[in-house]
């Protein structure tokens, strides 16, 4: 997926079709609402919350606004809220099927460079 230099707008590349969000400020937002109603489910405030994240109130509060936060911020109140298992659906780790594998081959160590053209 590549992204254009204006608004951080996703292009979909030929043949795929595009994400499920138009920005990534829409994600943000779109996270920070579900953190927000899971906050409210457990029937906590801002301030108990942000408490228990070890974060500020300020943080917490642009965390569920959508306006930037950090990943410090995310991973400490996810797991104040006890949901730390949303992060494996953001990083699976990755299989391989052994029989699609040549013999020879050697799991890859290191990304390659860029190639021009």
């Amino acid at each position: 997926m590549k992204f254009s230099t204006e608004n951080n707008r996703p292009r979909p590349e030929p043949g795929h079709s595009g994400p499920a969000y138009g920005t990534i400020p829409d994600l943000e937002v779109e996270l920070g609402g579900k953190l927000r109603l899971l906050r409210l489910d457990r029937n906590l405030d801002q301030a108990t919350l942000a408490e228990r994240a070890g974060v500020s109130l300020s943080s917490l509060k642009r965390l569920e606004l959508g306006h930037g936060s950090t990943t410090h911020t995310l991973i400490s109140v996810l797991r104040a809220l006890e949901r730390e298992e949303w992060l494996k659906s953001l990083a699976p780790v990755p299989t391989i099927n052994p029989l699609t594998m040549p013999r020879t081959a050697q799991p890859r160590q290191r990304a390659t460079g860029r190639r021009e053209g």
